[in-house]
């Protein structure tokens, strides 16, 4: 990277690889080397190992190594031309003066410093608000409604601006020109009158800062009943809301340590969460992620668990930014929260009501992606062939934005045990939909929906009709729970019961029980032409819903081991998933 004579190659020669890596890690001497924790795994025993001889390091546990510029851009999450300058700055080296800028270069760069000291002023004066004033002491019962101390209040930067609507303005306009108050977005204008007014009134203040931590704009939340409830700034020269993300200044540290974000929608919510001990925690603060705040997140990790509210908009939100996501290739869980009582619950509401440990349980237990997607498809309409064709539309497109070919196979293998879809036919289907390149399935829905496999007919045809061994037929399934979460769990369950019961079964006595699409489904079957049941064809077929039971089981039982749970929860789970290897090997 560094060319021979180049001013890179010179801070290389100059830089002390020890001293700038000891700002990141602690290192302790091992005889001519120099130890530590390794910084981008984590790790209890030291693997890390720093050369001051050869200016190289390498961790023999996750295998990273280079040179001091391959560890600043690794830990920085930054590229050449940066880590260079990082590396001087941190020896003391002088940096070469860019090539001048021209007049309108340096007009927009002083107009960006004005604008960021506008926007430091005007957090002052927002804070002076709600600590000094009587308005500021009724947003201050609020948000001690809302569970934020003084503390909380402090630590966020919280303020309030006033009713009046121009008290801002008044404070601003004796030292900065109406351009540049209209610039800031702190100033709007009247555009009858043409007369300037404070953009934010009778309202909380939640200072937004960029990656560097220099505020540049802010979210603030009507005290009242004014609409919107929350008003953010609008884009200007140091603002693009789809550049920055909330919290992410303070964030960054612990997101490279514990390498995964929770993605969260709002200001309180990331506040929430940050409070309850969770630092890599960051808010979008709007409906769903932009391309450029993926870019950023993706600089200090690959790994999300996104956090929405669970309301309709915030689903949509939610599947909005897991196709951006999946298409950059990060690692995705969603973590949808049960309801508090009768309320939708956001992290904020949970976190209160529920307290931080319940919240960190289920952050830990967040599925992945996949499933989050299926458990959506599951609340449509999956009684009737076009109604699984729509659940598969919905997930069709997440499936196509899969780079790796395993992962779109296992997909499929969930889809289909979960919607209770015919495997073949759906590998088809979506094979079909990929190579002509298309974003739906076209495949004829009574195909799909085709209910009851094979050996669930048949047990059902026993069921109503072998006399001689209907009732110990019943207790086998009844017994194994084997007919659970099959999609003819009505029906058997109706003629379990009938066959317990020691009475004659009666078809229209079934049938009455039974909603129309079962019933129908219980005539096509049992005038189905058949042989005559024995016990042995019946203990074949008990035996091919045992096997199909514990291979679902497993599925299950590998999603929570991809949840990462605790190590005693883990620990069991590897048990298990080896019991039913075994047992399915058997089987065999």
């Amino acid at each position: 990277m560094a060319e021979a004579g180049s001013f890179a190659d010179k801070v290389k020669q100059q830089a002390d690889i020890v001293r700038v890596v000891g700002e990141y890690v602690r290192l302790k001497k091992t005889g001519k080397d120099f130890s530590g924790l390794c910084p981008f795994h984590q790790e209890k025993t030291p693997s890390f190992t720093v050369s001051p001889s050869k200016q190289i390091f390498y961790c023999f546990g996750c295998g990273k190594g280079g040179d001091v510029y391959n560890f600043v851009m690794d830990m920085e999450k930054c590229e050449f031309p940066e880590a260079v300058k990082v590396v001087a700055e941190k020896c003391g080296i002088a940096v070469p003066r860019q090539k001048e800028r021209s007049p309108e270069e340096r007009k927009e760069n002083q107009q960006r410093s004005v604008l960021v000291e506008m926007h430091r002023e005007a957090q002052t004066f927002f804070v002076k608000q709600l600590e000094g004033t009587l308005e500021g002491k009724a947003a201050r019962a609020y948000l001690e409604d809302r569970g934020l101390d003084k503390d909380a209040i402090s630590r966020f930067g919280i303020g309030y601006a006033p009713s009046g609507g121009d008290a801002l303005l008044s404070r601003l306009k004796s030292k900065y020109n109406e351009k540049l108050l209209v610039d800031s977005g702190l100033v709007s204008r009247d555009q009858s009158a043409g007369r300037l007014f404070d953009r934010f009134r009778r309202r909380i203040t939640f200072p937004i800062s960029n990656e560097s931590g220099k505020i540049v704009a802010f979210g603030a939340r009507a005290l009242g009943d004014d609409m919107p409830k929350y008003l953010n700034s609008p884009e200007t020269p140091i603002y693009s809301k789809s550049n920055v993300l909330y919290h992410m200044d303070r964030a960054k540290e612990a997101l490279r340590r514990q390498d995964f974000a929770i993605l969260v929608e709002g200001y309180m919510d990331a506040i929430a969460v940050a409070r309850a001990g969770i630092s890599n925690v960051v808010a979008s603060c709007g409906t769903s992620l932009a391309e450029p705040q993926i870019k950023l997140l993706g600089r200090f990790t690959r790994r999300v668990i996104v956090n929405y509210d669970p309301d309709t908009a915030g689903q949509a939100a939610t599947e909005r930014s897991l196709s951006l996501l999946l298409e950059r290739d990060f690692e995705v869980r969603v973590l949808a929260l049960p309801p508090v009582g009768d309320k939708k619950a956001d992290p904020d509401l949970f976190i209160r009501e529920r307290g931080k440990e319940e919240y960190l349980k289920l952050l830990k237990e967040a599925p992945p992606y996949v499933d989050y997607l299926i458990a959506r498809a599951r609340q449509m309409d999956l009684t009737t062939g076009e109604g699984k064709q729509r659940a598969l539309n919905f997930l069709l497109p997440y499936i196509q934005k899969i780079p790796n070919g395993i992962m779109r196979s296992e997909w499929a293998t969930r889809i289909a045990q979960q919607l209770r879809i015919d495997e073949p036919l759906l590998r088809s289907a979506l094979s079909k939909a990929a190579k002509e390149r298309r974003s739906e399935i076209t495949t004829r829905p009574e195909l799909i929906g085709r209910a009851a496999k094979p050996v669930e007919r048949r047990l059902i045809r026993m069921l109503a009709e072998a006399q001689g061994f209907r009732q110990e037929l019943a207790k086998h399934l009844l017994d194994a729970h084997l007919y659970h979460g099959l999609e003819t769990e009505k029906i058997f369950a109706a003629l379990v019961i009938a066959s317990l019961s020691g009475q004659p079964v009666q078809a229209t006595e079934v049938g009455a029980v039974l909603e129309e699409r079962d019933r129908r489904l219980l005539f096509e079957i049992l005038f189905e032409e058949a042989n005559e049941p024995t016990w042995e064809e019946a203990m074949s077929c008990v035996e091919a819903l045992r096997h199909r039971q514990a291979e679902q089981e497993l599925a299950d039982v590998q999603r929570s081991i991809e949840a990462n749970p605790a190590a005693p929860e883990l620990r069991g789970l590897l048990e298990k998933k080896q019991q039913l290897m075994r047992r399915l090997a058997a089987a065999r």
